[in-house]
């Protein structure tokens, strides 16, 4: 009937006001678009009882849904969320479930409520999580299992073939990203910090600094056996970017540095020359 999405927003560096990819589809498609800066607002409830919906479906919309949205359509509203529920109810599901180091993930459709990620489940389906996957990739692949989920959901559950079923209360939480969960700590063990780089990849990014100028860390290799080294120490080498951390050794592949383009870590090295005892900090 229509489709609901953020605002146009400024992007890129001359910050040109610039559509969301999901009204550019549904523009394609001849959809009719709303974009309410506050779904909650009077005027967005009032567009919304005037299409008179059986079913809202939500994906990744970035705004919570209040109760007298929740109880407008007469099935109610249904959200998937890339995380096997309970687990990483939240914002930020992807990201945490790697910098955690999970083996499984998955996707979850679900029935909502008032609370965040919380409502009765309709069904899901859990993916094996590379060793190396990024939040990038990861996603990709989640958004392919959860186009395929929801409607398989609707389906489903409008025919009454798929009944809800309540969440327990207890689960973990998977918060927004912010700026101090970015900073790289070096005396972590190789393999937490390259969880840490993959599971913020390619955005936010995770950071360290190297003579007192940021540099963004974008690929990693944790390494077996013992650095002998301050944590954050570069090892000498000739050809490859290695970093004593608390347990183990990280080889750096490709990274940053400030007013730089991404170079591998063989660059960083000839470029920068790093001396004895220099360090990421």
């Amino acid at each position: 009937m229509a489709v609901v999405t953020q605002p146009d927003r400024p992007a890129g560096r001359g910050l040109v006001l610039t559509p969301p990819p999901v009204k550019l589809a549904a523009q394609e498609l001849g959809l009719p678009v709303s974009q309410p800066r506050s779904i909650n607002r009077p005027d967005s409830l009032e567009y919304l009882r005037g299409l008179a919906p059986d079913l809202i479906v939500v994906a990744a919309f970035g705004q919570l849904l209040k109760k007298a949205v929740l109880e407008l359509p007469r099935y109610g509203c249904i959200n998937v969320h890339a995380s096997l529920l309970p687990r990483y109810r939240g914002a930020a599901p992807i990201q945490w479930a790697i910098i955690r180091g999970e083996r499984w993930t998955g996707v979850t459709t679900m029935v909502m409520d008032e609370g965040m990620d919380t409502g009765p489940i309709l069904l899901q389906r859990a993916v094996r999580i590379g060793e190396d996957e990024t939040a990038g990739e990861l996603a990709a692949r989640l958004a392919e299992l959860g186009a395929e989920l929801i409607v398989e959901t609707v389906e489903g559950y409008l025919g009454g073939r798929i009944r809800p079923k309540p969440q327990p209360p207890e689960g973990t939480l998977a918060p927004k990203i912010a700026e101090e969960h970015t900073r790289i700590d070096w005396t972590a063990d190789a393999r937490a910090i390259h969880n840490l780089v993959r599971g913020l990849a390619p955005v936010p990014g995770a950071y360290t600094t190297f003579r007192g100028k940021r540099v963004k860390i974008h690929r990693t290799k944790p390494l077996p056996g013992a650095a002998g080294a301050v944590p954050g120490e570069i090892l000498p080498h000739r050809k490859r970017l290695l970093v004593a951390t608390g347990a183990g050794v990280l080889e750096v592949l490709s990274l940053t540095p400030a007013g730089r383009k991404e170079i591998r870590g063989a660059d960083f090295l000839n470029g920068y020359r790093p001396r004895p005892g220099e360090r990421f900090v």
